[in-house]
């Protein structure tokens, strides 16, 4: 089974933090990942996109699954706030037979990320900028004092790792 870990994208300013909306920064750094991703095939056994309930996870998710092209269902899922405990979102992994892309925030996905492939969350071994996907995948065996299934990453990207769009009327 393939997961992806991304963090959504810059949001604009808002008093009310849950209502920060993807700024046009993020939209654009979220739609070039998603292109890069797409052209490359990483994401196509992805069936589900889960998201927190804070409007720019939403958006993120959105946004991926468009630009993917793909039909992976949208699920709002509890669990994936900030400051969300990691351990109850690595149990429910451990159930998960299908391709799942998740879309949240830090320092929860770095907690994650960590606990999955060290075992622990502490300390945090991952930092996962804004618009960045980390792929990890099953690597068989079992984590010692947990329990819970060993997971290995294949790879990170990032959208300052891709090139920048190219300016209006720039020359090739």
């Amino acid at each position: 089974m393939k997961l992806f870990l991304m963090r959504h994208g810059h949001a604009a300013a808002d008093a009310d933090d849950a209502r920060r909306q993807l700024s046009s920064r993020g939209t654009e750094a979220t739609r070039r990942i998603a292109g890069f991703l797409k052209t490359s095939g990483a994401l196509a056994a992805v069936q589900e996109i889960w998201y927190s309930q804070l409007v720019r996870a939403r958006q993120t998710a959105e946004l991926m699954r468009e630009e993917l092209g793909s039909a992976a269902r949208l699920v709002e899922t509890p669990g994936l706030r900030p400051g969300d405990d990691a351990v109850a979102v690595a149990d429910r992994l451990e159930r998960l037979d299908h391709g799942l892309l998740i879309v949240g925030h830090e320092p929860q996905l770095g907690a994650l990320a960590t606990l999955l492939v060290r075992g622990k969350q502490a300390p945090v071994g991952f930092l996962v900028k804004k618009s960045t996907v980390i792929a990890l995948e099953r690597s068989g065996g079992r984590h010692k004092k947990s329990g819970r299934t060993r997971w290995s990453v294949c790879w990170q990207v990032a959208p300052e790792l891709l090139s920048p769009p190219s300016a209006a009327g720039a020359e090739d």
